[in-house]
């Protein structure tokens, strides 16, 4: 029986392998950014990467590369969806208690209205 927040489990690794549809907005041999289906802002968007990472305290050495690639398309998305300039917000919830729901490593990219601190 596969572990908790295991990869065979995993709801994004499914989306990766294009098992469950999604409205991906970016791709590439690395990462795949796709619509948020709970939006909280007018752009809401989830970066992830293509290798399973359960959790931003999961990161090991090897997976310094992918995660700061990812950082990288979240600047390429913020200018495609206009963001730059009037700003947008990152968050990488890590853990149940920190409100993650999916246990693969994502970032949400939220951007199209003002936001308030402290956040919730």
């Amino acid at each position: 029986m596969p572990k908790p927040h295991s990869e065979a489990e995993c709801l994004f690794c499914k989306i990766i392998q294009k098992k469950i549809p999604s409205k991906v907005v970016y791709e590439d041999e690395v990462a795949l950014a796709f619509e948020d289906i709970s939006p909280q802002a007018p752009t809401h968007l989830l970066i992830i990467p293509k290798i399973h990472i359960a959790r931003l305290a999961d990161i090991e050495q090897q997976d310094e590369v992918t995660v700061s690639h990812l950082f990288s398309v979240i600047r390429t998305l913020a200018k495609q969806y206009a963001l730059l300039e009037a700003g947008f917000r990152t968050v990488i919830n890590s853990g149940e208690s920190a409100g993650q729901t999916v246990f693969h490593l994502h970032i949400h990219l939220m951007g199209g209205r003002r936001f308030h601190w402290p956040p919730g």
